[in-house]
């Protein structure tokens, strides 16, 4: 668990680059032996892109750092649940574990779609939820 916050803490600090940026504040993170290959935010509105979410980022960063598609030995930290089409890059990319922070009712892919990840893949969820969580309200509360 140590570990995970540790990491988690990692992919909250690009949220909160996202979040000055004016981009929907999401971070993540991939791990690989200990080591982070790859760090991504949001990047939708910079590039009017809505397929620009940071997991998908991560992912295209991590497999561009191993020369290779599958990152089954690796672990994405990310601070919210991930949307139904992050979740089915996560699934073809055979990502190993998964860690999240905060749940999304509205549109994470536990919701839509539960088995889009890889059926190896592992799911942690809640880490730091409340950090997470509280970054996300605070940037909608200012949009409104």
């Amino acid at each position: 668990m140590a570990d995970d916050i540790f990491y988690m803490k990692a992919a909250l600090a690009e949220a909160k680059k996202a979040y000055e940026e004016d981009e929907v504040p999401v971070g993540a993170i991939i791990v690989c032996k200990d080591r982070i290959i790859a760090r991504a935010h949001n990047l939708t509105e910079r590039l009017t892109d809505v397929t620009a979410h940071a997991e998908m980022q991560a992912i295209t960063s991590a497999q561009e750092a191993l020369g290779g598609k599958y990152l089954n030995e690796c672990t994405l930290y990310v601070t919210v649940e991930p949307c139904i089409m992050c979740a089915g890059a996560i699934g073809w990319s055979q990502m190993g574990r998964v860690v999240f922070g905060a749940s999304d009712e509205k549109r994470g892919y536990q919701r839509f779609a539960p088995q889009a990840l890889h059926p190896r893949t592992d799911v942690t969820s809640g880490v730091m939820e409340e950090e997470c969580a509280t970054l996300m309200k605070s940037f909608f509360k200012q949009k409104r």
